[in-house]
């Protein structure tokens, strides 16, 4: 395990467009085609003060794009809520019934950070904690003077200025 980006792990934008389930794509590719059949089919067979052909294209396509995209943000908060640990049953209904996406700015806004595996019992583990809650495992080395996280690249403590390279007060430069 690599500790130096124990805390800068990002995951990448193509693990988070696999997130999107395949419920959420379907749906929204059938709004995108109804919004189409709708704009192009009955409207210019049941309307006659129709606006230019131009402005109809436009406004179909940006119409079906604005809500094939929505459709897609919540299959992606329905996942990623779950994966997080937050409560789907709320952020979904939330995401679909505020105006105006209010309720995906707030999702965003709000999310939980991920929720991580401890290396040697798997056991789920919050950011920012130094130790798991279920084996004792050192998620982060710690100073042993003062006994606060330090970063591994670290030759002082940055709280008590302890040498971390003169004793065993950096018991996690083992690992590397």
């Amino acid at each position: 395990m690599d500790f130096n980006n124990i805390d800068e792990q990002k995951p990448q934008i193509s693990d988070e467009l696999r997130l999107i389930p395949m419920w959420s794509v379907a749906l929204a590719v059938a709004l995108f085609a109804a919004v189409q059949a709708v704009v192009h089919l009955y409207l210019t067979q049941h309307q006659h003060n129709l606006p230019p052909r131009g402005f109809l294209v436009f406004w179909s396509l940006a119409w079906g794009t604005v809500i094939a995209v929505y459709t897609l943000m919540v299959g992606y908060v329905t996942r990623d809520a779950k994966r997080r640990g937050m409560n789907v049953g709320l952020w979904t209904p939330l995401v679909i019934f505020m105006p105006g996406a209010i309720g995906l700015v707030l999702y965003f806004l709000l999310r939980q950070p991920l929720v991580t595996k401890c290396p040697q019992c798997s056991a789920g583990i919050s950011p920012g904690i130094n130790f798991c809650t279920q084996c004792r495992f050192q998620l982060v080395p710690i100073c042993q003077q003062c006994r606060r996280a330090v970063r591994i690249t670290d030759v002082y403590c940055g709280n008590c200025g302890e040498d971390l390279n003169v004793s065993e007060a950096f018991p996690m430069r083992r690992f590397r």
